[in-house]
Formats: C-alpha cells, sequence, structure tokens
C-alpha cells in the first residue's frame, strides 16, 4: 500500500492544542502496516472516554472538550483515522474502505491500546466507525454518545446538501480542508484554526481520504457495507448499553437522526437529551465545552452497561 506521512513541523504551531502524539502500528491488510496516531489526557488508570473524529477533520476539532473531560478525572483519547491528521495516508482512494477503517480502528483501540470500559465519542466518520465497533464488541463498551451521526444502512435518501458537499470535495482539483469545516460550523474561525485543520495536508497528493470518504457511505440497501451497518443497528437497538443523544440545532446533514436513534435505540430511553443551540455539523468546534460539559453530566448520572 503507497502511503504519505505528514511532515511533523506542520503540526508546529497548533493553537490549544499542546498534546504529544502517541503511535501504534495497524496491519494494512495487504502485508505491509500503518502507523496510527492518537493523543490523550487525564489519569491513564481511569476508564477511557475514545472520541473518533469524522470527515475531514482531525483530533485537533477535539481540542476544546479533551481539558473539560481530563480534568472531570477521565482518560480522554482521540485518534487520527488512517488518511488524516498524524496517521498514514495511503494515496489511493481504492485503498479506503469503510470495512478497513473499522478494523483500523479496532486494532488502534483494543490490540494496541487494550481499552476497556469504553464511553465512545462519535461524530460524522466517527460514529459511522465507533458504532460498528461498539455493536461487534459491545463487551468493551460501558456507554455511547453520538453526536451529529448515524449508521446509515441506504434505506433512506441523504439529504441534498450533503450530495452537494460529496460533490464539491471529490471533483474540485484542489480542496481547502479548513475551508470546508469553516462550511459546516456556524461560527467563524481564526485563519490559525483554519490552518490547523489544513497541517495533516500539505497538497493534494495526502489527500485521498478526505476526497474518498463520502462515497464510502452507504447509499443504498446493496452497499458493500449496508448489511454489517443493518446488523450493527440490530444489535445497537437492542442494547442496555447507555447511550446520548447529543445533536446540535444546525446540522442539515445528521439532524434527523437525533429524533430516530433517541426513539429507536434502547439504551437511548429515559436519558435526557441535549441539543447544542446554534451549532452546525460541527457542534465541537463551535460550542465544544458545552457539548463536554453534557457528557461529564452523563458520565456521572448513572451506571453503565
Amino acid at each position: 500500500m503507497l502511503t504519505l506521512r505528514t511532515p511533523e513541523e506542520r503540526f508546529a504551531e497548533l493553537p490549544d492544542f499542546p498534546y504529544e502524539p502517541r503511535y501504534c502500528e495497524v496491519d494494512d491488510t495487504e502485508g505491509g502496516s500503518l502507523r496510527m496516531a492518537w493523543v490523550e489526557a487525564g489519569p491513564e488508570d481511569a476508564d477511557p472516554i475514545l472520541m473518533l473524529h469524522g470527515e475531514p477533520s482531525w483530533s485537533f476539532l477535539y481540542r476544546r472538550m479533551i481539558p473539560i473531560l481530563a480534568a472531570a478525572g477521565h482518560r480522554v483519547i482521540c485518534p487520527d483515522l488512517v488518511g488524516f491528521g498524524r496517521s498514514d495516508k495511503p494515496t489511493r482512494r481504492e485503498d479506503h474502505t469503510y470495512a478497513r477503517h473499522v478494523e483500523w480502528m479496532r486494532a488502534l483501540a483494543f490490540d494496541a491500546l487494550d481499552l476497556h470500559n469504553v464511553t465512545l465519542v462519535g461524530q460524522d466518520w466517527g460514529g459511522l466507525i465507533g458504532l460498528r465497533l461498539a455493536a461487534e464488541h459491545p463487551e468493551r463498551f460501558s456507554r455511547i454518545v453520538v453526536a451529529n451521526s448515524g449508521l446509515p444502512a441506504g434505506d433512506f435518501p441523504m439529504p441534498e446538501i450533503w450530495w452537494q458537499f460529496r460533490e464539491a470535495i471529490q471533483s474540485q482539483p484542489t480542496i481547502d480542508i479548513g475551508e470546508f469545516i469553516q462550511w459546516g460550523c456556524t461560527k467563524v474561525m481564526s485563519g490559525a484554526v483554519r490552518a490547523g485543520y489544513n497541517a495533516p495536508f500539505p497538497d493534494d497528493s495526502y489527500c485521498a481520504g478526505p476526497r474518498v470518504m463520502p462515497g464510502l457511505v452507504p447509499t443504498s440497501p446493496d452497499d458493500p457495507a449496508a448489511p454489517a451497518n443493518r446488523a450493527a443497528w440490530a444489535v445497537l437497538s437492542q442494547s442496555t448499553t447507555p447511550m446520548l443523544v447529543a445533536f446540535s440545532d444546525a446540522d442539515p446533514i445528521t439532524g434527523p437522526m437525533a429524533g430516530v436513534l433517541q426513539s429507536e435505540m434502547r439504551g437511548a430511553q429515559g436519558i435526557e437529551h441535549p441539543v447544542i443551540h446554534g451549532a452546525g455539523h460541527f457542534l465541537q468546534e463551535d460550542s465544544g465545552e458545552e457539548l463536554a460539559g453534557h457528557i461529564v453530566e452523563f458520565l456521572a448520572a448513572g451506571p453503565s452497561a
């Protein structure tokens, strides 16, 4: 598998993100290996919160939440998906598949870090990957937080604005990752923050991951990933693992999923689910402190699975 690795100097001046990266090697499924990166904070002996980012961001997205959760006594772990952040970047779009991304994250979380009693926080693709892990390895998870995400199986149409995003990021000659993140926010980001989102991608040769991920979302029932997602939904809908559904009020892409999750997931019953007002798709960027506060309350409120 042909890969690129972003030079470390690209990450030299990230605002409010002082965390030293950690690395592990995972099987690339072709006889080689990939380096995956993560950052963490908080007590190493505490139960972990595994916070998974989506498309086209990286763990930098969680910089406003990490200190709040760590200060509350939790071990916070924020990986970079393969193709994003400090993780290795396969250069061919066909090297990225939904199944591979689930497996790569499984290898990091369970083989490399051997995490147990995990609280999952998944937004965008972080939910698409994390919810699969929670369904396929329920013994590893104690709580789930879904934030502007879902588990599509191609049974319902995607909104038009998502198709427009998919077309734009796949077809433009060059892409500005910071611009796409800004497009999904309600608040204006500073130039330094936009540069932080652009840092992993020195030029377009590093962007196969961001370009291909929208095309991996199941949009029809015969998508290769649809059966596994449908099976995961069936497991999660009957799971007693407590689930917090924390969506923003200004995300035209995933907004309708909030009510579906709240009504169909057994673990979501009897829980007061917050709405993050005035935040867009990337609610961690718009209102990360508020979202972190709700997660702290959720973890303190009651028993886990």
